[in-house]
């Protein structure tokens, strides 16, 4: 399986702008720029697409685990903020802090704990990441 997103770049890096698709059209020519990504212009960067694939991988990994485990989360609230910083002559992904809260019939604390940290582990966007990644778990 292969999922594609693509990106154009117009003009030079802190003029210019850019536009993100991805394959299924869920983002089709969304605009990004370098006052996007590292100023408070309004609009999207990589490190929140990023954060937001992360946060829905990691949910759906937990789900899956606390359904092996024989449980059925009534919701997961996943979060994943990514933290980009200037270093030497560029910029580098440092850290991800990825929360969880969950409610979980018939769970208890120690044994969502367990669970919601495999997910973390075992999420495909969790591997891929090289950054620290903080993770905080929360049974509502």
């Amino acid at each position: 399986m292969k999922r594609t997103g693509s990106a154009v770049w117009n003009g030079s890096v802190k003029e210019g702008q850019g536009k993100i698709s991805t394959e299924s059209g869920a983002l089709d020519g969304l605009n990004y720029s370098f006052k996007k990504r590292f100023g408070d212009e309004k609009g999207t960067n990589p490190e929140e697409l990023i954060g937001a694939a992360h946060a829905s991988c990691f949910s759906m990994a937990l789900s899956l685990m606390l359904g092996e485990a024989g449980f059925t989360p009534d919701e997961i609230k996943a979060s994943s903020a990514v933290s980009i910083e200037q270093q030497g002559g560029g910029f580098q992904i440092t850290t991800i802090d990825l929360s969880v809260t969950a409610a979980v019939p018939g769970i208890d604390e120690a044994k969502f704990k367990e669970i919601a940290t495999k997910a973390k582990e075992g999420c495909p966007v969790s591997k891929v990441l090289n950054a620290k990644i903080n993770f905080e778990a929360t049974l509502a």
